[in-house]
């Protein structure tokens, strides 16, 4: 599915493993080095506790940032080209739900696009419930409304309980 014009899509980005800060900069390096994206902006990292996972990982805090870019491709399109980056990057699909990671990537909105799939959903189903997502986007896109979403991130963000736990990095 080819965009035009180009759709400004939403990435968050967290990684768990080994040496996060790095992860995070090759990762916001191989997306901004991929050919349908221009425009990439980046918020800040924070440092975020884990959220959902087993016991034995909750001690394994994670660094998250959002990337905002223009994409001349459909979220659809742009999917295995992040998967490739996560991939490439040391991450494996555990059986086990929200396992560590070196690096995940995942599309939070593609512009006014809804996709509901076995492999996408576009905005990601929990985003507004996730500080560790809602903070960075709101340094980038505070007055954004997300489709499906009744208020824009900043007024989100204010009612969101915690908002001041994340740690800027």
């Amino acid at each position: 599915m080819l965009s035009n014009p180009p759709l400004e899509v939403g990435l968050s980005l967290g990684s768990n493993l080994g040496d996060r800060m790095r992860h995070l900069d090759e990762a916001i390096s191989r997306v901004s080095g991929l050919s349908c994206l221009d425009g990439v902006e980046c918020s800040p990292a924070y440092e975020t506790a884990p959220v959902d996972v087993p016991a034995e990982f909750d001690h394994l805090w994670f660094l998250n940032l959002v990337i905002v870019a223009q994409c001349r491709i459909g979220p659809d399109i742009l999917l295995p080209h992040l998967n490739e980056i996560e991939t490439s990057m040391g991450r494996t699909r555990a059986a086990r739900g929200n396992a560590p990671r070196t690096i995940d990537i995942d599309i939070i909105y593609a512009g006014g696009i809804v996709i509901h799939t076995d492999e996408l959903t576009v905005p990601h189903p929990r985003w507004s419930e996730r500080l560790f997502v809602v903070k960075p986007l709101n340094d980038l896109r505070p007055d954004l409304v997300v489709p499906g979403a009744s208020m824009p991130v900043g007024e989100i963000l204010a009612a969101l309980p915690g908002r001041d736990a994340p740690a800027r990095v």
